[in-house]
């Protein structure tokens, strides 16, 4: 088993921003770094990257910035997942040998949705002891400044790109009260909440935080349609996204009859299929996928087709 710790001695160290005095008995520390703005960084943090023997780094050009920024010398080592399986058996190794080992990620904390997961159950499994050092967050920044329920929530990563599979990622959770947070690319924002639409709900809320914590921080918030038709342009920057959990009462539920008569009337006005869906959605909130199983007798289509494809 491992040696048992002296917080006291670490303790003081951090509250005074020096040097921590290690022992050498192999440790990892999980040390979240800034997700923008370089003075969220704790002194815990500085201390702890400052005594260690080495930082496993997902880039380490962004790192050195941050060390030098600092005035931190640290060897650093790559940590990333193209040698994630080499780097862990090096890094355990180095561990059980003795050396202190602080794993960062580009921004946030390490190992959630970066590479580093391995490293802990590898760590954990040669009973070496792991440190967290927490600090900035774009989850939970993100999730605070939403204005959406925070007591519940559900942390979904990275969604999948391929049509069918984001359908299928959002239908997974489509019954879930907790609020839901993902990661996005800049790019492929309007992609994902018009999946999240026809899945969820047209009706449902939505925050899309940009850039947290640096001078261009902005929060969008709105309808899951809404900010899918107002966003024509990719946006700058990392992106986070708040959905709004199912809520009873935001739903109305029409049996398939009554949906096609709907759509029926909305025909007969000249409105496009397509369109005679979208208002659908939008007056029920019911997901995308209920409405289209209902006017095509419980079908189960791909999810890009809608009923202006075959009705």
């Amino acid at each position: 088993m491992p040696a048992e710790r002296k917080p006291s001695d670490e303790q003081a160290a951090c509250e005074s921003g020096t040097a921590v005095a290690l022992e050498r008995t192999g440790r990892l520390y999980l040390v979240a770094t800034p997700i923008g703005n370089l003075g969220d960084i704790t002194r815990r943090a500085i201390a702890v990257l400052g005594s260690v023997d080495a930082v496993l780094a997902e880039d380490t050009r962004h790192t050195r910035k941050l060390l030098s920024h600092l005035g931190l010398k640290v060897p650093l080592r790559a940590y990333h997942e193209h040698n994630e399986a080499k780097a862990t058996a090096r890094a355990v190794a180095a561990l059980e040998a003795g050396a202190h080992l602080a794993l960062v990620s580009d921004a946030g904390t390490p190992a959630v949705s970066d590479p580093g997961f391995r490293l802990v159950q590898a760590a954990i499994a040669a009973e070496i002891e792991i440190v967290p050092v927490p600090g900035p967050s774009a989850v939970l920044a993100a999730l605070v400044a939403s204005g959406l329920p925070t007591d519940r929530f559900t942390f979904l990563g990275y969604p999948p790109r391929k049509a069918g599979e984001l359908a299928r990622f959002f239908d997974d959770v489509a019954s879930s009260s907790a609020t839901l947070i993902l990661l996005e690319s800049p790019r492929r924002v309007a992609t994902t909440l018009r999946a999240a639409a026809n899945a969820l709900g047209a009706a449902r809320r939505v925050c899309i935080a940009r850039e947290l914590t640096k001078a261009h921080e902005e929060f969008l918030r709105g309808t899951l349609s809404a900010l899918a038709e107002l966003i024509e342009q990719p946006l700058q920057g990392e992106v986070t996204l708040v959905v709004e959990g199912a809520t009873g009462d935001a739903v109305v539920e029409l049996d398939a009859a009554t949906l096609k008569n709907r759509y029926a009337v909305l025909l007969a006005q000249g409105i496009v299929p397509r369109e005679a869906l979208k208002l659908l959605i939008e007056a029920t909130g019911m997901r995308r996928r209920d409405v289209y199983r209902a006017l095509h007798l419980g079908s189960d289509p791909d999810a890009n087709d809608t009923p202006g494809d075959t009705l």
